[in-house]
């Protein structure tokens, strides 16, 4: 490994005590247990390795890491270069991650854990590189990145994949985004920047200007045509359409996971009574109108929401290289820039980044997709096609979009470890 920012490019390793005196945890040794692989990427900036302690001030509660050791596996967080620096530009962070999973490949059997069994776990960007490693995993795409960091001669492949609220799919989550809220035009934006290697997100009001809803419209239009050349069913075997004007069944489809949302919220004791956009009648949801879902839980982003016209977003940054901070990345934008001379990232970059282009037969079988009820960060379009383009290969795919939830992760640990627990036992 030749590492070219080491406050990044490390890896935390933990074994539960109880393998260093030959013992085991929740049926594992330290030879069968599964290795926990989470990642603290977040806005695509730098995420530093992961280590064991509260999930926040004064909460009192262990965080994931911590949970995993209590439950017998080993953990392994690796960190990974983020946008802010000059060469963590995309693809860097994944090509970190895929390096680290090589490196406990290559020395599985020095190490404590089973390699064959590595779970990752990300939350929003995190959650879509988390995703990514699950998808693409020993695609030939990366193995020039990947030789020139002096990754192990190993293979890259993880078993399972958590991955909350993923913000991935890039090159249509601007099209999507708009898909589901065309026509709200307040909104409440969030901020984000780095200060002191934290996160740090401030909320911002405001009111679409004309342009905007210009860009909007022009966005929403593409959407249909995207969706429709997927050619993704249902488990019902319903193809998912969406007509010109953006209505159809995959709307439907949307519509029925956050009825289902609700009806278990209703089966445990919420109030949803102020909930607008929902009809319930005799205790059983009936219906959600998607539409009205929108205006009800608010814009969060202007229009465009990732690939900026004036390459002002956290995703513009993570599509620069080295001599240039900021690029587009979707055809859309570059023609509408408001930026003389902008530049366009590279198609193959693009690629590289979305977990969308690389599902394929075989490979990771298991993935727990989370995306917040409440969650206005991307479209809940671009998490549903994930999961349905997931199942259309045969994987195995539990997805579903909790109740009251915004873009967070990590909020439902009982249950994913639940899930892990489930898989871990399969081939």
């Amino acid at each position: 490994m030749k590492p070219t920012d080491t406050r990044y490019q490390i890896m935390n390793v933990y074994i539960p005590e109880a393998y260093f005196q030959g013992g085991s945890v929740n049926g594992f040794t330290k030879d069968t247990a599964p290795i926990f692989f989470p990642n603290n990427v977040g806005g695509y900036m730098p995420g530093e390795a992961g280590q064991p302690e509260t999930d926040s001030p004064g909460s009192g509660k262990p965080n994931a890491i911590a949970v995993a050791l209590s439950q017998g596996y080993v953990v392994a967080s690796a960190g990974a270069r983020g946008r802010t620096e000059a060469n963590g530009r995309a693809p860097a962070a994944i090509v970190d991650l895929k390096a680290a999973v090589r490196y406990l490949k290559a020395n599985d059997a020095q190490m404590a854990g089973n390699a064959g069994k590595i779970i990752s776990n990300g939350t929003s960007a995190g959650g879509a590189l988390s995703a990514l490693l699950g998808t693409s995993g020993n695609a030939p795409e990366y193995a020039p990145y990947l030789r020139a960091l002096g990754a192990a001669n190993a293979t890259d492949d993880v078993f399972a994949v958590s991955a909350y609220c993923p913000i991935t799919n890039l090159e249509h989550a601007d099209a999507a985004y708009e898909w589901q809220f065309n026509g709200v035009n307040d909104y409440e934006k969030i901020d984000i920047a780095m200060l002191d290697y934290h996160v740090q997100r401030k909320t911002v009001r405001g009111t679409q200007t004309a342009e905007q809803i210009r860009l909007s419209d022009g966005l929403k239009k593409l959407f249909p045509a995207y969706v429709n050349s997927l050619k993704l069913k249902n488990a019902q075997g319903v193809l998912m359409t969406l007509d010109k004007n953006g209505n159809g069944s995959f709307k439907a489809q949307i519509e029925s996971m956050l009825a289902q949302s609700a009806q278990k919220a209703l089966g445990e004791g919420k109030d949803l009574s102020g909930q607008t956009w929902l009809t319930i009648e005799n205790g059983k949801v009936k219906a959600a109108d998607f539409s009205a879902y929108a205006q009800f839980v608010g814009r969060q982003k202007t229009a465009p929401a990732f690939d900026g016209v004036d390459l002002s977003t956290g995703e513009n940054n993570l599509f620069g290289d080295a001599q240039t901070q900021a690029k587009h990345f979707t055809a859309f934008s570059a023609q509408n820039s408001t930026i003389s001379g902008a530049q366009t990232a590279d198609a193959a970059t693009v690629r590289i980044m979305n977990a969308m282009n690389f599902i394929k037969q075989g490979g990771t079988q298991h993935y727990r997709i989370r995306a917040g009820e409440n969650d206005r960060d991307t479209s809940l379009a671009v998490s549903q096609l994930l999961a349905l383009n997931l199942q259309a290969h045969g994987k195995n795919v539990d997805y579903a979009l909790p109740w009251g939830v915004g873009h967070s992760g990590d909020y439902d640990l009982d249950e994913l470890f639940a899930w892990m627990q489930s898989v871990a036992v399969q081939k």
